[in-house]
């Protein structure tokens, strides 16, 4: 295994640098940046705009959200596939002007129909532009840098998030048609800025070949855009969604995703419906999660080595969800400081487990696939979060926000039954997917370059 940048700078002192000496995850970093600034403007905005510029009704918008949610879940599959086709960079440069075009085009919605087409539209190329991104990841970057790099990225993407909101409040304080299109626009350039910085994106060893290897199979008509003799995996290329096992950790892994849902629909209404607590304690447990990610997943994701350690960390992670949905619960019983204590320390529970089972998915969903199918991979994993994210407030609101403490007991009891079905999920895979561990190596000797 050749030694890479990226293995050099870990070695290096933390703090010396605000961005990675490597140069392809340098520019991964400012791509995410980027990207991610555009979101918390739009995010922040986006249902204001549509209910008080646009005119349509509260519901219409959740309407038109949930199915534009469904949509982006049967996206990731055939987005991944057609990367495998044509290339995960390739893509990525057509995909990111469409998401601005996307963007630009809520400007000149005045109708329900008309709102929910581009939803739906722009959903799916969000979601499945995710899922390239992330095959991209797998081919540049080397093996022993890869989950701490994704560490680093989602950090990189929660800073980014919290700058755009913040930005944002300033559209939302003025409270007109022209500052939530300024937003829109900001959010378009965004899309547009990391089309740039992708376009000048490095080429490291495996991108290289990837791209050398699509050139000569496009010349003979092949399909494949990653055919060398380095990526040629013993036995016959899987099918991620004939893959039985792949699928099962994907499913249970998107119990955990939702977490997600906990933390932005069932907080806030039981912060406000269910507790003494005050209300700025929504905004309150939303800046504990934002500065323990941002500042704790590179450090979470250092124990995560090999897919034993991925399923141990997930794991983990779902006890603490589950012990933070019970510290959650108690917050009902008492005055508003002991709520306010319950709240907080329930977040900081619920945050770590997030940190431990974002890190664990990143090694499941890479070292489980076939290395030679990453798009379609990436898309069946991503599929599965999406479907969390869409069925994810429909779950929290029917158990813990109308049932109370009882329904967080129940969402604990998820959690507490999903995360450590992964560990025999897991071992099953590794014994019994016939060449899945030649596939894992071959994965391995890939991204190692």
């Amino acid at each position: 295994m050749t030694s890479s940048p990226l293995t050099g700078a870990r070695r290096r002192a933390p703090g010396r640098r605000l961005l990675p000496t490597d140069p392809l995850l340098r520019r991964l970093v400012l791509m995410s940046l980027v990207n991610s600034v555009g979101d918390g403007l739009f995010v922040t905005v986006n249902v204001l705009f549509f209910t008080r510029s646009i005119g349509l009704t509260p519901a219409s918008v959740a309407l038109g959200l949930t199915v534009a949610g469904i949509c982006g879940v049967f996206s990731g599959v055939p987005m991944g596939r057609l990367a495998d086709r044509v290339g995960t960079k390739r893509l990525l440069l057509v995909v990111g002007p469409l998401e601005a075009v996307a963007v630009l085009g809520y400007a000149f919605v005045h109708s329900l129909v008309a709102f929910v087409a581009l939803a739906c539209v722009a959903t799916a190329l969000s979601r499945g532009a995710a899922a390239v991104r992330s095959a991209l990841i797998a081919r540049a970057l080397p093996a022993e840098g890869q989950v701490r790099a994704r560490a680093l990225l989602r950090s990189v993407m929660n800073a980014g998030l919290v700058v755009g909101s913040g930005g944002a409040a300033i559209a939302l304080q003025v409270d007109s048609y022209a500052g939530y299109v300024t937003m829109l626009v900001l959010d378009a350039v965004s899309f547009l800025g990391a089309a740039v910085l992708l376009a000048g994106l490095p080429e490291g060893p495996s991108v290289a070949r990837s791209t050398e290897a699509g050139d000569a199979a496009a010349a003979e008509g092949s399909t494949g855009d990653a055919r060398t003799a380095a990526d040629r995996t013993p036995g016959p290329q899987r099918t991620a969604l004939r893959d039985r096992r792949y699928l099962l950790v994907t499913a249970l892994h998107a119990v955990l995703e939702l977490q997600l849902a906990v933390l932005t629909v069932g907080l806030p209404l039981w912060i406000v419906l269910g507790t003494e607590a005050p209300p700025a304690m929504v905004a309150g447990v939303n800046v504990v999660n934002c500065l323990l990610v941002v500042f704790f997943q590179v450090r979470a994701s250092r124990g995560v080595t090999d897919v034993p350690s991925a399923a141990r960390a997930c794991a983990q992670g779902a006890v603490l969800l589950a012990g933070g949905c019970l510290v959650y619960a108690a917050a009902q019983y008492g005055p508003a400081w002991a709520a306010t204590g319950a709240l907080l320390v329930g977040a900081l529970v619920h945050s770590v487990g997030e940190l431990l089972t974002s890190a664990g998915g990143w090694t499941l969903s890479l070292d489980l696939a076939d290395p030679r199918a990453h798009g379609e991979y990436q898309g069946v994993f991503m599929s599965g979060q999406a479907a969390a994210h869409v069925i994810g407030p429909l779950v929290v609101t029917l158990t813990a926000v109308d049932h109370g403490a009882a329904g967080w007991v129940v969402l604990a009891g998820v959690f507490a039954l999903a995360g450590p079905a992964l560990l025999p999920a897991v071992r099953g895979s590794l014994s019994g997917a016939g060449d899945g561990d030649a596939a894992r190596a071959g994965a391995a000797a890939v991204r190692s370059g």
